[in-house]
Protein backbone atom coordinates (compact mmCIF):
# COMPACT_ATOMS: atom_id res chain seq x y z
CA UNK A 1 0.00 0.00 0.00
CA UNK A 2 1.11 3.57 -0.36
CA UNK A 3 1.41 5.72 2.08
CA UNK A 4 -1.51 7.68 1.26
CA UNK A 5 -3.87 4.65 0.73
CA UNK A 6 -2.33 3.74 4.94
CA UNK A 7 -3.32 7.53 5.84
CA UNK A 8 -7.00 7.20 4.69
CA UNK A 9 -7.12 3.21 6.15
CA UNK A 10 -6.32 5.16 9.23
CA UNK A 11 -3.41 2.31 9.21
CA UNK A 12 0.10 4.18 10.49
CA UNK A 13 2.04 5.81 7.58
CA UNK A 14 4.34 8.45 6.50
CA UNK A 15 3.89 11.69 5.32
CA UNK A 16 6.04 11.98 2.58
CA UNK A 17 7.00 14.03 -0.36
CA UNK A 18 3.51 12.89 -2.42
CA UNK A 19 1.27 13.73 0.63
CA UNK A 20 3.10 17.14 1.38
CA UNK A 21 2.54 18.06 -2.49
CA UNK A 22 -1.25 17.22 -2.32
CA UNK A 23 -0.98 19.43 1.23
CA UNK A 24 0.60 22.39 -0.44
CA UNK A 25 -2.03 22.46 -3.15
CA UNK A 26 -4.89 22.56 -0.27
CA UNK A 27 -2.56 25.26 1.70
CA UNK A 28 -2.43 27.53 -1.21
CA UNK A 29 -6.18 27.66 -1.07
CA UNK A 30 -6.63 27.78 2.54
CA UNK A 31 -4.41 31.07 2.02
CA UNK A 32 -6.19 32.56 -0.67
CA UNK A 33 -9.29 32.31 1.68
CA UNK A 34 -7.24 35.10 4.24
CA UNK A 35 -7.42 37.24 0.90
CA UNK A 36 -9.97 39.99 -0.20
CA UNK A 37 -11.85 37.91 -2.48
CA UNK A 38 -15.39 37.73 -4.18
CA UNK A 39 -18.29 36.09 -2.42
CA UNK A 40 -17.93 34.35 -5.89
CA UNK A 41 -14.39 33.14 -5.12
CA UNK A 42 -14.86 32.44 -2.02
CA UNK A 43 -17.66 29.78 -3.16
CA UNK A 44 -15.46 28.45 -5.85
CA UNK A 45 -12.46 27.94 -3.70
CA UNK A 46 -14.89 25.81 -1.30
CA UNK A 47 -15.55 23.17 -4.33
CA UNK A 48 -11.87 23.34 -5.51
CA UNK A 49 -10.79 22.41 -1.71
CA UNK A 50 -13.12 19.99 -0.11
CA UNK A 51 -14.07 16.54 -1.29
CA UNK A 52 -17.41 16.70 -1.64
CA UNK A 53 -20.09 19.47 -0.57
CA UNK A 54 -23.90 20.27 -1.07
CA UNK A 55 -25.44 23.18 -1.85
CA UNK A 56 -23.69 26.76 -0.91
CA UNK A 57 -20.50 25.81 1.23
CA UNK A 58 -18.85 28.71 3.16
CA UNK A 59 -15.51 29.19 4.67
CA UNK A 60 -14.86 31.93 6.21
CA UNK A 61 -10.91 33.55 6.75
CA UNK A 62 -8.87 31.26 8.40
CA UNK A 63 -10.14 28.40 7.59
CA UNK A 64 -7.32 25.56 7.40
CA UNK A 65 -6.87 22.28 6.55
CA UNK A 66 -4.57 19.36 5.53
CA UNK A 67 -6.01 18.05 2.41
CA UNK A 68 -9.47 19.41 1.66
CA UNK A 69 -9.97 16.15 -0.27
CA UNK A 70 -11.11 14.28 2.73
CA UNK A 71 -13.74 16.28 3.95
CA UNK A 72 -17.30 16.03 2.91
CA UNK A 73 -19.80 18.01 3.94
CA UNK A 74 -23.58 19.11 3.31
CA UNK A 75 -25.94 21.50 2.09
CA UNK A 76 -25.77 24.56 4.18
CA UNK A 77 -22.69 23.80 5.52
CA UNK A 78 -21.36 27.25 7.06
CA UNK A 79 -17.93 27.01 8.67
CA UNK A 80 -17.02 30.60 10.65
CA UNK A 81 -13.30 32.60 11.11
CA UNK A 82 -10.02 30.31 12.61
CA UNK A 83 -10.92 26.86 11.88
CA UNK A 84 -9.01 23.71 11.40
CA UNK A 85 -10.12 20.61 10.23
CA UNK A 86 -7.42 17.93 9.72
CA UNK A 87 -8.36 15.69 7.27
CA UNK A 88 -5.79 12.60 7.16
CA UNK A 89 -8.96 10.64 7.02
CA UNK A 90 -12.61 11.14 5.99
CA UNK A 91 -14.49 14.40 7.86
CA UNK A 92 -18.00 14.15 7.28
CA UNK A 93 -19.98 16.55 8.04
CA UNK A 94 -24.08 16.69 7.33
CA UNK A 95 -26.72 19.24 5.98
CA UNK A 96 -27.18 22.57 7.93
CA UNK A 97 -24.17 22.35 10.41
CA UNK A 98 -22.62 25.45 11.51
CA UNK A 99 -19.08 25.51 12.93
CA UNK A 100 -18.59 28.51 15.38
CA UNK A 101 -15.52 30.43 15.21
CA UNK A 102 -12.11 28.58 16.26
CA UNK A 103 -12.99 25.10 16.46
CA UNK A 104 -10.57 22.16 15.63
CA UNK A 105 -12.32 19.20 14.14
CA UNK A 106 -9.39 16.67 14.04
CA UNK A 107 -9.07 12.81 12.24
CA UNK A 108 -5.31 12.84 12.73
CA UNK A 109 -3.43 11.08 15.68
CA UNK A 110 -0.37 9.98 16.54
CA UNK A 111 1.35 6.60 18.68
CA UNK A 112 1.39 6.72 22.13
CA UNK A 113 4.52 4.54 21.96
CA UNK A 114 6.63 7.29 21.75
CA UNK A 115 9.41 5.19 19.57
CA UNK A 116 7.05 5.06 17.15
CA UNK A 117 6.05 8.35 17.48
CA UNK A 118 8.98 9.85 17.30
CA UNK A 119 10.04 7.56 14.28
CA UNK A 120 7.33 9.77 11.95
CA UNK A 121 4.94 7.21 11.98
CA UNK A 122 1.45 8.86 12.55
CA UNK A 123 -2.43 7.65 11.47
CA UNK A 124 -5.82 9.08 12.06
CA UNK A 125 -9.00 7.89 12.58
CA UNK A 126 -12.45 9.70 10.81
CA UNK A 127 -14.93 11.82 12.23
CA UNK A 128 -18.73 12.36 11.10
CA UNK A 129 -20.62 14.70 12.41
CA UNK A 130 -24.81 14.02 11.50
CA UNK A 131 -27.34 16.94 9.91
CA UNK A 132 -28.52 20.10 11.99
CA UNK A 133 -25.27 20.10 13.89
CA UNK A 134 -24.11 23.30 16.28
CA UNK A 135 -20.00 23.07 17.30
CA UNK A 136 -19.52 26.05 19.81
CA UNK A 137 -16.53 28.41 19.74
CA UNK A 138 -13.39 27.23 20.57
CA UNK A 139 -14.52 23.44 21.03
CA UNK A 140 -12.20 20.33 19.64
CA UNK A 141 -13.55 17.22 17.82
CA UNK A 142 -11.26 14.59 18.43
CA UNK A 143 -10.18 11.28 16.21
CA UNK A 144 -12.69 9.25 15.77
CA UNK A 145 -16.01 10.95 17.18
CA UNK A 146 -19.25 10.56 15.55
CA UNK A 147 -22.22 12.86 16.40
CA UNK A 148 -25.82 12.39 15.48
CA UNK A 149 -28.14 14.48 14.25
CA UNK A 150 -28.90 17.97 15.91
CA UNK A 151 -26.00 17.84 18.28
CA UNK A 152 -25.21 21.02 19.79
CA UNK A 153 -21.08 21.29 20.93
CA UNK A 154 -21.09 23.75 24.01
CA UNK A 155 -18.25 26.63 23.50
CA UNK A 156 -14.79 25.31 24.51
CA UNK A 157 -15.85 21.43 24.86
CA UNK A 158 -13.75 18.82 24.32
CA UNK A 159 -15.46 15.94 22.77
CA UNK A 160 -13.31 13.05 23.11
CA UNK A 161 -16.70 10.28 22.24
CA UNK A 162 -19.42 9.56 20.50
CA UNK A 163 -23.03 11.14 21.19
CA UNK A 164 -25.95 10.06 19.87
CA UNK A 165 -28.52 12.86 18.01
CA UNK A 166 -30.74 15.45 19.86
CA UNK A 167 -28.28 15.78 22.42
CA UNK A 168 -26.37 19.18 24.59
CA UNK A 169 -23.01 18.11 25.13
CA UNK A 170 -20.74 20.68 26.87
CA UNK A 171 -17.12 20.40 29.17
CA UNK A 172 -13.91 18.61 29.05
CA UNK A 173 -14.65 16.07 28.21
CA UNK A 174 -18.14 16.60 27.08
CA UNK A 175 -20.69 14.89 28.25
CA UNK A 176 -24.54 15.39 27.36
CA UNK A 177 -25.87 18.16 29.46
CA UNK A 178 -29.54 18.14 27.80
CA UNK A 179 -31.68 16.03 25.60
CA UNK A 180 -33.47 18.17 22.58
Amino acid sequence: MTNKQKMLAGELYICDDSLKAEGEIAHRLCRELYTDISAERRAQIAKELLGKSGKDPYLAQGFYCDYGANIEVGDNFYCNYGVCILDVCRVKIGDNCFIAPQVGIYSATHPLDRQTRISGLEYGKPVTIGNDCWIGGGAVINPGVTLGDNVVVGSGSVVTKSFPSNVVIAGNPAKIIKRL
